[in-house]
């Protein structure tokens, strides 16, 4: 018997090996060997990766028909369906997918590559989105190298976008190259966008007011929705993290007769779990509860004429505070609470005009209500911005030129002391740019822009960029130019209406000027292992004649704008350097160093809120065979010069250096679905780490206990040994600690 056995066995190994088979071949692009690369067999666990010559091999591999999938992060994927019968020699020959080649339109008006455009512009895919997925905008940027999401009060949590050490009223921000978020929607306008309808997010550092006009001093931010013939058929993404909050895209597209199509989006989130492990009595987060319902439409003409139009309605419910807060207090002055309901339309649109030339008419109407109280103070605001604008391009030979006629009419009214009568104000503008090819390694920029603002007058803006390319993979570009803003003090400083300190405004506030240049050099390696290095550095200098600073130090229990007796510098470096390694990893690695102050009857201050150094960085790890991919990212902050009431205020005069990092697994071996988890603020990191307290008299925020001089100034008192007021803006960093999430994608093409 027990010979009839081994005989059994052996016959049954000889028959397994004669039908397993292998698959081997050599993966190159350009005619060489690429190392490193991914090659496995889709839907099984079968897979290697090549070695230094390229070659690899895959054994014990079932008769059947399969497919074989060649990847290297940086070049496009291919699939070849093979039909396993014997032994396999299968080469691939991968290409580029020229990552850097994006087209942008937002540093000169047009579309083009971005390596060949005279403005630098840094681009980012809704793949950097899904690194560290976040319910809005505002957060995805904390991982941009030299731009940081900065919060501005520690009770409702809104902020702002500083770009280059620059404040928030300083960055524009676009939807679809349209103005819209701007004056009121400065601070809730990046909420409420569904990540899942981005198709990328385009950055310019420096000023734009030549194209833009005011507000783009200190850069500016696209974002830009996907065209409906570009986006799935339907999707969803929803996430819940371990503090309960919840958020949900959804969306769909369809063709709408013959010649229409339609995108459809609609972003819900929710969090309503009160949280304080700081045990000041005051939420750490704010309650929200938001909605927002986005389409697109696009329409087919002849000759391939541009006509789209889409718009957005947004509402949000917000509030932070004691505890114990909840609506029936709202106004009152028994319990403190910070409650703002926000609602919002918006349109935009372009159409390109029936005539031979290439003209564009670029239109949005935005409409945004805010019903708010801090504490027992009401801010009641409304503001309406229309705003059109016709451009001409006209290529020559050697010249590119674009025109374009301007206007915008803007609508505020509130209930503050500051607006008597509503603010109505059109504002005409007229812009003329040149793109001028001087050889075919050099481009030479020329803008200008006039505006006329009535309260004002007439405002000029030049802008000059230059750009040569020695060769293909390096390019140096040098921007100059000016910018301009007119300052709309609350609806843009919301530390004005926020805690106990008095708003005083000593004189008219003239419009902010600032003069800049900006050096950048892109080099792309490419190594003979397959590896691709894109390093991209920056070097900038800015000065402002004039820049309404809110100067918080001269009396504790006040916050004074004035303009500017002196200048106001910003200047600094940064490095950014992205790397695909091969073998599914690629990461990136950014730093910013600068330096921002201001110099006022000889005396010079570094600015407030303003971080000396930065640094972000993301890795990521494809694993084939498991269909895994692994996302670490971070960011790191250099300390702060923080408000503080007075000398005898206890909590830190500068912040520590922090960091916020997060890890993520995300599974895509299932159709058409993705499951996607981790851990943010692995450190655990908090602003009251190292302070007695964030919210200076969190237990008395009508200051019922607080005794002040004749002049107004609080005095020390046995209950209050500090000297101090009710005070929430002391924040430089989120309060909220490490916490998990998981989430589900689902996309059908």
């Amino acid at each position: 018997m027990k010979y009839i056995v081994a005989i059994f066995f052996c016959f049954s190994a000889y028959s397994q090996a004669q039908n397993n088979y292998e698959i081997s071949g050599v993966v190159t692009s350009e005619g060489l060997p690429l190392p490193f690369a991914n090659v496995y067999l889709e839907g099984t666990k079968k897979g290697t990766t090549t070695t230094d010559n390229g070659y690899f091999n895959i054994q014990n591999i079932k008769e059947g028909q399969y497919t074989l999938i060649a990847s290297f992060t940086g070049f496009n994927t291919i699939r070849k369906r093979i039909d396993v019968k014997n032994n396999l020699k299968i080469n691939f020959d991968l290409i580029q997918n020229q990552s850097l080649d994006e087209v942008v339109v937002t540093g000169t008006l047009k579309a083009v590559n971005r390596l060949e455009s005279p403005v630098p512009v840094e681009v980012y895919t809704s793949a950097f989105l899904k690194k560290n997925p976040t319910p809005n905008i505002f957060e995805a940027l904390q991982n941009v190298n030299g731009v940081r999401p900065q919060l501005n009060c520690n009770v409702c949590n809104t902020g702002d976008i500083h770009i280059n050490g620059l404040e928030g009223p300083y960055t524009l921000v676009l939807i679809d190259g349209m103005p819209i978020v701007s004056g009121l929607s400065t601070v809730y306008g990046l909420s409420g966008i569904p990540n899942s309808l981005i198709d990328q997010i385009e950055i310019v550092k420096g000023p734009a007011s030549s194209l833009y006009g005011s507000e783009a001093v200190g850069g500016l931010i696209n974002v830009i929705t996907k065209h409906p013939d570009n986006a799935p058929i339907f999707f969803a993404d929803s996430n819940i993290s371990g503090w309960g909050e919840i958020n949900t895209d959804i969306g769909f597209k369809t063709n709408v007769g013959e010649k229409a199509s339609v995108l459809v989006g609609a972003n819900y989130f929710n969090y309503s779990n009160p949280i304080d492990n700081n045990n000041d009595n005051f939420t750490d987060l704010t309650l929200q509860d938001r909605i927002s319902v986005f389409q697109k439409w696009n329409f087919k003409r002849k000759n391939n004429k541009k006509l789209s139009v889409a718009g957005r309605f947004f509402y949000e419910d917000r509030w932070g505070g004691e505890l114990q807060w909840n609506k029936s207090y709202r106004g009152g002055n028994k319990v403190y609470g910070e409650s703002i309901y926000t609602t919002r339309y918006e349109l935009l649109g372009e159409y390109q005009l029936p005539v031979k030339e290439n003209m564009n008419f670029q239109f949005s109407y935005s409409d945004h209500d805010q019903n708010s109280v801090y504490g027992d103070t009401p801010y009641l605001a409304q503001q309406r911005i229309a705003f059109g604008q016709l451009t001409w391009d006209k290529p020559t030979k050697n010249n590119d030129l674009l025109f374009g006629i301007t206007g915008r009419y803007n609508y505020y009214n509130d209930n503050t002391t500051a607006t008597i009568e509503a603010d109505k104000i059109f504002i005409p503008s007229v812009f003329v740019q040149d793109e001028i090819t001087l050889t075919e390694k050099q481009k030479l920029l020329l803008g200008l822009r006039y505006d006329y603002d009535k309260r004002h007058g007439s405002i000029i803006t030049p802008r000059l960029a230059y750009r040569y390319k020695p060769t293909d993979n390096d390019i140096f570009r040098v921007n100059a130019g000016t910018g301009f803003r007119v300052v709309n003090l609350f609806t843009e400083e919301h530390a004005a209406l926020t805690g106990s300190r008095d708003v005083v405004i000593e004189e008219t506030l003239n419009p902010e000027q600032s003069y800049n240049i900006n050096l950048n050099y892109l080099k792309k390696i490419y190594t003979t292992k397959g590896m691709i290095f894109t390093v991209d550095a920056y070097l900038w200098y800015t000065h402002f004649t004039n820049a309404i600073i809110p100067d918080y130090d001269t009396n504790p229990n006040q916050i004074i704008y004035d303009n500017l007796d002196g200048y106001s510098t910003s200047k600094g470096a940064s490095l950014n350097v992205d790397a695909i390694f091969g073998s599914g990893i690629k990461g990136s690695l950014g730093i910013t160093f600068q330096d921002v102050n201001q110099t006022e009857n000889d005396v010079t201050t570094r600015q407030i809120l303003t971080e000396k150094f930065t640094g972000t960085w993301s890795f990521s790890y494809k694993n084939y065979a498991t269909n895994l991919t692994f996302d670490y990212t971070g960011n790191i902050y250099g300390p702060m010069r923080l408000p503080l009431l007075s000398n005898l205020d206890p909590r830190q005069e500068y912040s520590p250096t922090w960091s916020i990092q997060n890890i993520q697994a995300t599974y895509d071996g299932l159709e058409n679905f993705e499951i996607y988890g981790g851990v943010k603020n692995l450190l655990n990191w908090t602003p009251n780490n190292g302070n007695p307290f964030i919210i200076a008299r969190a237990d008395d925020p009508f200051d019922d206990n607080v005794q002040f001089d004749a002049q107004g100034n609080a005095q020390a008192t046995p209950d209050n040994p500090y000297g101090l007021t009710f005070d929430p803006s002391y924040v430089y960093g989120p309060n909220q600690g490490r916490r998990v999430f998981l989430g589900i994608r689902y996309t059908l093409n």
